[in-house]
């Protein structure tokens, strides 16, 4: 007798998003039945917004996965969690897969610490969770070094990134999502470590304004700590997508 098929109905968090859209993308290919939370109307969408609370216990209602993409630049990520951890609860209790950032708990910048804060929220939850660490997105470095490029001189950090492409930390959070609840799943990084300037000129190259870059300390415990590489997992050079490749894509579409 074959095996009974059980559908997996998937909640997304800030669904519409870059890394939510993937994410759902992702899930939907694979033939998953997704349920998209935005704050936004729109198609295929299930208003809610989680600093209110008003709709997510609906959004909520009857799912078995939530894949918790939303986030808050503005201190307010614990109080994203909590209403969510709130929700999941009353639902009966879902596998809750939360996205994180390598060196939350190593890098001294107020981001970073809200995020810490929500791994142990959701850690002490009681629900079955996962927590998934990624490095810096490709489309973040390429915004932190873009700016710069328009200068004769370009300035950089003396410190290193390993960028992921946002498609690859969307497929390991689909697989973490159909799998059993990991706890604290291991770093999940992009397949170079580069330094800024090195980055730096690939962003310049790609935008056909090539610039002389100059290395430059920066003072300040946050910057010690990226000098030592502590939001690195050289380790974990699990995406396959390279940072040149981004470029190369964003200059097809161009």
């Amino acid at each position: 007798m074959a095996p009974e098929v059980v559908d997996v109905r998937i909640l997304v968090t800030g669904g519409t998003g870059q890394l939510g859209s993937a994410v759902v993308t992702r899930l939907r290919s694979a033939g998953e039945e997704v349920r998209v939370l935005s704050r936004r109307a729109g198609p295929d969408v299930v208003r809610g917004d989680l600093r209110t609370g008003r709709g997510i216990d609906s959004a909520v209602a009857g799912v078995d996965v939530v894949v918790h993409c939303a986030t808050d630049y503005f201190g307010r990520e614990a109080q994203l969690a909590r209403t969510l951890i709130e929700a999941a609860r009353w639902a009966g209790g879902p596998h809750l897969v939360y996205v994180s950032i390598v060196g939350v708990d190593r890098v001294p910048l107020g981001y970073y610490r809200a995020k810490e804060e929500t791994e142990r929220l959701v850690a002490a939850s009681g629900l079955p969770v996962t927590i998934q660490r990624a490095t810096q997105f490709h489309g973040l470095v390429r915004t932190l070094l873009g700016g710069a490029s328009r200068l004769p001189v370009v300035p950089v950090p003396r410190v290193s990134f390993q960028p992921v492409d946002v498609r690859d930390v969307a497929k390991r959070l689909a697989d973490l999502a159909l799998d059993e609840p990991a706890g604290r799943a291991p770093d999940f990084g992009g397949p170079e470590v580069l330094s800024a300037a090195e980055l730096a000129q690939a962003v310049g190259a790609a935008s056909g304004r090539p610039r002389r870059i100059v290395p430059v300390r920066v003072p300040g415990e946050t910057f010690r700590a990226y000098a030592a590489g502590e939001h690195l997992a050289p380790g974990h050079r699990d995406g396959v997508i390279t940072f040149g490749e981004y470029l190369a894509e964003r200059a097809d579409h161009r």
